[in-house]
């Protein structure tokens, strides 16, 4: 029997086509966030994995791949079985996500870095999900965050920045939701969660969209939460709206005012964006201190990025408080959604050469074409020439021209549009 030639399970291959689409979608990420005043940096794919299971992944941390220390022998390996500690076994994971790695990379080089830094990080991270259609366990990760910042500005550039780029790249018409962590602790102390039990909460909350108001209140329940109306609560919070602490309606008990009063301000400072207040979002980070945002699209039904505000855990490097706020693409969602568009890249032709012609003219002709900017690939005649052109249409170039013994220059080249 043939070994296996497919990847991973939940991790892929991309053919030229699709690897062309998701490095257009990257550039112009890149383009928006850089002209916002944004640096790109670099950290390794692999940190300690005492800092990936700090608990601040939430139930990220579970799904993190664990590197096995070298040397280990048998015993070693007995002793961790016996025990139950796995990890034991392990120095070293790869990253789930980037904003450990950033926390981390702040730690070690902040007297080289400005007292306000604003960082992009691109890259690929993994978790070990279950696959499924949109979830991979490799996956790339677009980040912009900006450390340093106590207040609001942070938040403000994160946001235009990040709907800039989705408009950039043809995704109008999204939705900003906003929250604040101090108003779901507002929420769960007026269920009477248990501080113990509040993260596991926040991690139950967030499941709403998939399992429902009553699916919340089942396993709210099974944390002692004893209130009776959880359900109800849950579908009246969602609906939620700006008239919370506007003189018109009493807020309720559980509403931080000073959060609101946040939330309202970020809302006020961009009058073009779209912007819903949204009490039941939790994004399910345990870094996360104070404002958290996602941005939804109506003709969508998941997020396509999502951030927040996370003060704290610079401090677990440092030993002292830093201000740091993120936002994060969700890129695998978006870029099935994009296409190339004509204008963005060169012309792209296709030299069809009969076998006779030097190859030192090919090479001559080649040069000359990308000199002048065309994107150029060379393919010898086949008998069946309108497989070949159908190929490389679906390749993404644009014409093509034939090449004989007689050809000199590109001059007397005559291109022919493929597709027509």
């Amino acid at each position: 029997m043939a070994a296996s030639v497919t990847p991973p399970r939940g991790m892929r291959d991309f053919l030229p086509a699709e690897k062309a689409r998701r490095e257009h979608a990257l550039g112009v990420i890149r383009r928006v966030y850089r002209s916002h005043g944004f640096d790109e940096i670099e950290t390794p794919v692999m940190e300690e994995a005492s800092r990936l299971h700090a608990g601040l992944g939430g139930d990220n941390e579970k799904l993190a791949f664990a590197v096995m220390k070298r040397g280990l022998t048998p015993d070693d390996l007995a002793a961790a079985a016996a025990s139950g500690d796995a990890l034991s076994l392990a120095d070293l994971g790869l990253r789930y996500d980037l904003t450990v790695p950033l926390a981390r990379f702040y730690a070690t080089h902040q007297a080289a870095l400005p007292p306000v830094f604003r960082s992009i990080q691109i890259a690929p991270v993994w978790r070990a999900e279950r696959p499924q259609k949109g979830r991979y366990r490799q996956f790339v990760q677009c980040d912009i965050d900006i450390i340093g910042e106590p207040g609001r500005l942070a938040e403000l550039e994160l946001l235009t920045a990040t709907v800039a780029a989705l408009d950039e790249l043809g995704l109008a018409g999204c939705v900003i939701r906003l929250n604040d962590r101090r108003i779901l602790a507002g929420i769960l102390s007026s269920w009477g969660v248990p501080e113990d039990r509040r993260e596991r909460a926040l991690i139950t909350i967030d499941k709403l969209d998939k399992i429902g108001p009553d699916g919340v209140a089942i396993e709210l329940r099974e944390l002692g939460v004893t209130e009776a109306d959880v359900a109800d609560e849950l579908r009246a919070l969602a609906g939620a709206d700006w008239h919370l602490a506007d003189g018109v309606v009493p807020p309720p008990a559980w509403l931080d005012l000073d959060a609101y009063a946040d939330l309202r301000e970020l809302r006020d400072a961009l009058p073009g964006a779209a912007i819903e207040f949204d009490p039941t979002l939790v994004r399910g980070m345990g870094y996360y201190t104070g404002t958290i945002f996602e941005i939804a699209h109506p003709d969508f039904g998941y997020s396509l990025g999502g951030g927040g505000r996370y003060d704290h855990m610079i401090g677990r490097f440092l030993g002292r408080e830093v201000p740091a706020c993120g936002f994060s693409i969700g890129f695998e969602r978006i870029v099935d959604l994009l296409a190339v568009a004509d204008a963005d890249r060169p012309r792209a032709v296709v030299l069809v050469h009969d076998a006779d012609v030097p190859a030192a003219t090919l090479i001559a002709l080649k040069t000359e074409l990308v000199a002048s900017g065309a994107r150029v690939r060379l393919e010898r005649r086949a008998k069946n020439l309108r497989a070949l052109l159908d190929r490389v249409t679906a390749d993404g170039f644009d014409a093509f021209a034939t090449v004989d013994a007689g050809t000199t220059d590109a001059s007397s080249l005559s291109f022919r549009d493929l597709g027509a």
